[in-house]
């Protein structure tokens, strides 16, 4: 398979999967000032000076001179890359240049092969035809057979007369990729430019609208759903996976050990499979855990879940490796009875005393040994059985105690229930937030938050037979 062609905006290149497929023609289309011009000789530039392919800009409008000058102000010195045979500009009428391309070792195809050329962008492929005749048509089918002929990754720059109009062009049809560049209102009195992927053949792309810049070093692409980085966390932090594949993705690899996440999900969601690979996970990387059982289900449920996981719930507890609380006197499963912490009887004054009590010898004989632990925190327990009062005065300081001593924590909670002001500050107290919910007759999952500024897309959730049993479409 050959290697992704990079394009020299490492945001475009993000949303691309690495690049460019290899000798595509790709169709830029926006209006005048959307910087179609700055895109196709960034291409260039970054080919000739990073990747040493030589590479041609065909204008049938502007002067060599003109667009030297103007190159410049990003510092990218273009005659000094034609001295190198790096880079041609030449400025040519379309007729002529659909002459010398459809004849056999033209001009065209003659500097193409002396100068080993790898890319080719022409400003514009408007002006290549007169109108929707079959002629004009099949003069554009034409061009991109010969570039692709000669295995040239192109870029073919399209004037768009009415930005507000969205029409599919024959272009659009013939191109194997288009990429539409727009400047849209934002807050009233400014500006955005926003680039979109509509069509990308041999690659996957990230869909959406993208917001980018025009700096002094050409442009400047912000995928979309991107935020901060948490900088705070170590780069040595260990990472345990999900076991759901795009999840993991998603994640850079799973959650960290450490970080505090939210799985905030409605009534209608089905998170058991979610929650259930995630603790499965933990435990068969070898961490020692805490759960507060729902009030929902109970421990038999939890043990059949992480049976389906491949997990033998009864000896983990046996090794001292499963811990539980439970605000409600009910059955355990045999062999349980030591593992369950008891909390119906705990007043909220006694309640991290007794905790402290409980399992403060056990977590800290365990983390000198140099052990992980995971917990489990079903906050819809919480504030049904102690009250958002109580949730508003402990909760932070619960997650900075464990935090402190390295436990990574799952919170469940439904913002749905609770109001904005006590969501909002939840959202702050935790590093991540993974949302899912059901609308209609679909399941979805949103990472909204994650300590590598990373969010995501809404995913689809598909039921699938092996394990996790859940898939991210």
């Amino acid at each position: 398979m050959k290697r992704p062609v990079a394009s020299g905006i490492a945001g475009l290149d993000y949303l691309l999967h690495g690049g460019f497929p290899a000798g595509a023609s790709v169709l830029v289309e926006g209006a005048p000032g959307t910087g179609k011009t700055t895109l196709g000789m960034q291409f260039l530039y970054h080919g000739a000076t990073v990747d040493k392919e030589a590479g041609i800009y065909l204008t049938f409008e502007e002067l060599p001179e003109q667009i030297y000058e103007d190159m410049l102000a990003f510092g990218w010195d273009l005659r000094q890359l034609e001295k190198e045979n790096l880079l041609r500009v030449i400025c040519i009428s379309p007729e002529i240049l659909l002459e010398q391309m459809m004849q056999p070792e033209g001009l065209f195809e003659q500097i193409v092969r002396e100068m080993n050329c790898r890319r080719v962008v022409i400003d514009s492929i408007s002006l290549m035809h007169d109108g929707l005749d079959a002629e004009s048509r099949k003069n554009v089918y034409r061009i991109r057979n010969i570039l692709r002929k000669l295995s040239l990754t192109s870029l073919l720059l399209r004037e768009q007369t009415d930005p507000e109009r969205t029409e599919i062009t024959y272009e659009h049809y013939v191109a194997d990729g288009v990429i539409r560049l727009a400047l849209q209102k934002h807050m009233e009195k400014y500006r955005k430019r926003t680039l979109e992927i509509t069509k990308m053949r041999g690659t996957r792309i990230l869909e959406g609208e993208h917001v980018y810049r025009i700096t002094d070093k050409g442009i400047h692409l912000i995928p979309a759903l991107s935020m901060v980085e948490d900088r705070g966390l170590r780069k040595d932090v260990s990472v345990v996976p999900t076991g759901i594949a795009r999840l993991d993705e998603l994640l850079c690899g799973g959650i960290a050990s450490g970080t505090a996440f939210i799985l905030d999900t409605n009534s209608k969601a089905n998170y058991k499979y979610i929650m259930g690979s995630i603790f499965a996970q933990r435990l068969l990387a070898g961490e020692r855990t805490i759960s507060m059982v729902p009030s929902i289900s109970t421990l038999f449920d939890s043990k059949r879940i992480m049976a389906l996981f491949g997990v033998d719930l009864l000896e983990a507890v046996e090794q001292g490796k499963a811990y539980f609380l439970d605000h409600f006197e009910r059955p355990a499963p045999k062999g349980f009875e030591q593992a369950v912490i008891q909390l119906n009887h705990v007043s909220d004054e006694e309640y991290h005393q007794y905790l402290d009590e409980k399992l403060g010898p056990i977590v800290n004989e365990s983390r000198d040994k140099g052990e992980n632990w995971f917990a489990y925190y079903d906050l819809n327990t919480m504030f049904s059985e102690r009250g958002k009062s109580f949730v508003k005065r402990f909760f932070a300081e619960e997650v900075n105690r464990a935090r402190a001593v390295g436990l990574t924590l799952i919170i469940l909670c439904n913002f749905a229930e609770i109001d904005d002001e006590t969501s909002a500050f939840l959202e702050r107290t935790c590093n991540g937030v993974i949302r899912t919910w059901v609308d209609g007759a679909y399941q979805y999952l949103q990472v909204t938050k994650s300590p590598h500024g990373r969010m995501s897309e809404p995913l689809l959730i598909e039921n699938i037979a092996e394990k996790p049993f859940i898939r991210l479409i």
